[in-house]
């Protein structure tokens, strides 16, 4: 059971890091528009390109570490409860993140209509399925 959930996670995640790690070498993919990929992804008022470089690729280490440690929660004869603990944070953040996506005050800062869009209907929900997943895996190998 728990291999499935860390599987389901990781999966999203590594493709998250991998998009992230292409955007920070300059790559556009998958629109070809820097500014319609910045609107779409950061979502800020009046944005016109990416952030710089290292912050696009240490978001996509940090979406691919995330993965990394869904799987090594998954393994339940290693890490002992230092790494089972460590699980909780990684929960917090993602969970915190989905939340923070249907406030108010996260729409006004981030205004952009291809942002609002897959926002409500991708990254917020992402996170919280995310977040959930740490929190079972986290549950599974306490309990």
């Amino acid at each position: 059971m728990t291999t499935a959930i860390a599987a389901l996670m990781f999966i999203p995640l590594l493709s998250i890091g991998f998009a992230h790690i292409l955007w920070a070498t300059g790559m556009t993919w998958p629109i070809q528009d820097e500014k319609l990929l910045a609107q779409t992804v950061i979502g800020t008022p009046g944005i016109e390109r990416l952030p710089s470089g290292w912050r696009v690729f240490a978001t996509g280490a940090l979406a691919l570490v995330s993965g990394v440690m869904a799987l090594a929660l998954a393994d339940h004869d290693s890490g002992g409860l230092w790494l089972s603990l460590l699980g909780l944070p990684f929960a917090a953040l993602f969970l915190a993140r989905g939340i923070i996506g249907y406030t108010s005050r996260w729409k006004e800062q981030r205004p952009e209509p291809s942002f609002r869009f897959n926002d409500s209907r991708v990254y917020s929900p992402l996170c919280i399925a995310i977040g959930i997943g740490f929190v079972a895996l986290v549950w599974f190998r306490l309990f």
